[in-house]
């Protein structure tokens, strides 16, 4: 089996990619970056998902899809919501109707728990109704799940949709909530909280939805949505507090709350658990530390590389 997986450069998709290749997979990566390593027998095709002609081509021998690229930042969409509106749905799009041209039918989405963000109760499962986006991040990956299941019943495209919780871990984007707070301690810096830091997340492991992610390319998914979320339920203060005991005596404040913040669900991935045998396995605090530990790595690795440079111009 080939998968190819769009936005494989990603956070996400390098964690992903790995697993595939445990699993015996071959994989095409798909995306406008180079990763920072192309493991062993990976292809890289470099396009956008924006260009039909490009997505069609990286589609070639592939057995299945695995949409991951996405602008997947609340913030980022936020500022930039044409931009964001193009990726996420337009490009998702894109995917869609290159498979109806070359024939391929399966693909795996990558969604995301914001879908409940307007739905009035706090427990949720993949029967809730959801209700209309305030958010236009929400929007655009409601969009991208209907047009899954569009394709799906209009061209026979066999869809599976997973709403991914808040992933964190090595890698991850350092505009996210505990990147930020981790580079924040590791400088000795406050970590400022918006609002009053009791809105919740069920963050989950990006090796455990890496997992995940995998386990919905089994037939029994097929035309199926899961929810892949964590264990625990998280509150922003909690972040901070367990950066805080890992990484030492830094301060915590409180500041305004951001626009358009999810309050949190606790959104049940028991189906996942019955049909794919999966379950987010990594403590969340077990997580952080692994986090912390890579973080400081890299640091100590970027340093070094600075200081070879300084040497090698005197």
């Amino acid at each position: 089996m080939r998968a190819l997986v769009t936005g494989g450069s990603g956070f996400i998709g390098t964690h992903v990619v790995s697993k595939l290749l445990a699993h015996g997979i071959d994989v095409r990566i798909m995306d406008t970056v180079l990763p920072r390593l192309i493991p062993e027998g990976v292809e890289f095709f470099k396009g956008s998902i924006l260009d039909l002609d490009d997505t069609r081509m990286a589609m070639h021998r592939a057995d299945a899809v695995i949409h991951l690229a996405a602008v997947a930042d609340v913030g980022d969409v936020l500022k930039e919501p044409h931009y964001a509106e193009a990726i996420n749905v337009r490009g998702t799009a894109n995917v869609l109707e290159a498979m109806r041209i070359v024939g391929l039918k399966r693909i795996v989405f990558g969604s995301t728990t914001w879908v409940y963000s307007d739905v009035e109760a706090t427990e949720v499962d993949e029967t809730t109704l959801l209700q209309p986006p305030s958010h236009l991040y929400t929007a655009t990956k409601i969009a991208g799940e209907h047009y899954c299941r569009s394709y799906g019943a209009l061209y026979g495209l066999e869809p599976t949709v997973l709403r991914f919780g808040i992933p964190y871990g090595p890698g991850a984007r350092p505009a996210a909530v505990i990147p930020i707070f981790v580079d924040r301690a590791v400088r000795g810096e406050p970590l400022t909280l918006s609002g009053d830091g009791l809105q919740y997340r069920k963050f989950i492991y990006v090796e455990d939805l890496a997992e995940g992610i995998v386990a919905g390319l089994r037939p029994a998914a097929i035309n199926q949505t899961y929810n892949l979320d964590g264990q625990e339920k998280v509150s922003i203060k909690q972040i901070a507090e367990t950066v805080q005991k890992i990484v030492g005596d830094v301060s915590i404040e409180f500041g305004p709350a951001r626009p358009g913040d999810f309050a949190g669900k606790d959104a049940s991935s028991q189906k996942a658990f019955r049909e794919l045998d999966w379950r987010a396995s990594t403590p969340f605090e077990a997580g952080v530390r692994r986090y912390v530990e890579w973080f400081k790595t890299q640091a100590k690795e970027r340093a070094d590389s600075l200081a070879r440079v300084d040497t090698s111009l005197l």
